[in-house]
């Protein structure tokens, strides 16, 4: 079933638990700070647990995790011990390493969002053919985070204005980023068709004027999560959590309850 979602509150019956834990995964190059404006809107029956994975952001990398199962593995020992229900939130490459985490480990979650997942579409799509040429990598981590290309990239991945001290993090965050190249080593055509179905409750959460990675791709992950629901919002572009950290914490609220009652 697919909605398209307007900005709402969220209407919690009594009998929800005060526990529901959300571990919110990032996209390349960052870390849990992309999600630090959402924090305070999030309702406080939600648990809401946003993860730095090695080597990402400034956090060091681990040289024991060479594979996506190993990142699969080293969330599975971080989130053991949070309580249940837990729904795992994948946004990006976040979203592949929660693909990849499912494969192994479904039954440790209750539920899972994948917000825009990278995956589908590597072999069409024109930025991981570009990483794909000798240098390109290195030269476009240093690109994302120079000073002098913030303000161009900001008209590329912001729609709205979002404040300069946290944009300055953000793009700095990808200087620092020592596995920005190893994800698209390990985040593959190859990879992805070798994915089975999980029939984990699970919703898929893409902005309607997306453009990083387009509305359309959802088609393609509905068949991987025959449990599936489809939300899709009509202004949201890629990054809503930082441009609209209310009405992102509502909606995976949101999301996440509706996966733990089914």
């Amino acid at each position: 079933m697919v909605t398209h979602s307007a900005t709402h509150q969220i209407d919690t019956p009594s009998t929800v638990t005060p526990n529901l834990i959300i571990v919110a995964l990032h996209g390349n190059g960052g870390g849990a700070f992309r999600f630090a404006l959402v924090q305070p809107f999030v309702p406080e029956h939600v648990g809401f647990h946003a993860l730095t994975l090695p080597g990402f952001a400034n956090k060091p990398r681990d040289r024991s995790l060479h594979t996506l199962r190993d990142y699969a593995t080293y969330l599975r020992s971080e989130i053991a011990a949070l309580p249940r229900p837990t729904v795992l939130l994948g946004h990006g490459i976040g979203g592949s390493i929660a693909l990849e985490f499912i494969q192994h480990y479904a039954a440790d979650i209750d539920g899972l969002i994948l917000h825009a997942p990278v995956g589908t579409r590597l072999d069409s799509r024109f930025f991981p053919k570009l990483m794909a040429f000798p240098g390109m990598r290195t030269f476009g981590q240093h690109m994302f985070s120079s000073p002098l290309t913030r303000p161009m990239w900001k008209r590329v991945l912001f729609s709205q204005q979002v404040p300069a001290d946290f944009t300055n993090r953000f793009f700095a965050e990808y200087r620092h980023c020592a596995v920005f190249s190893q994800m698209f080593d390990l985040i593959t055509p190859e990879w992805f068709q070798s994915l089975h179905p999980v029939s984990l409750p699970s919703a898929l959460l893409w902005g309607e004027r997306e453009r990083v990675l387009k509305v359309d791709h959802v088609r393609d992950y509905q068949a991987l999560l025959p449990n599936h629901t489809v939300r899709i919002v009509p202004d949201w572009d890629h990054f809503p959590m930082i441009e609209q950290p209310n009405a992102y914490a509502q909606e995976i609220a949101q999301l996440a309850l509706e996966l733990v009652k089914q």
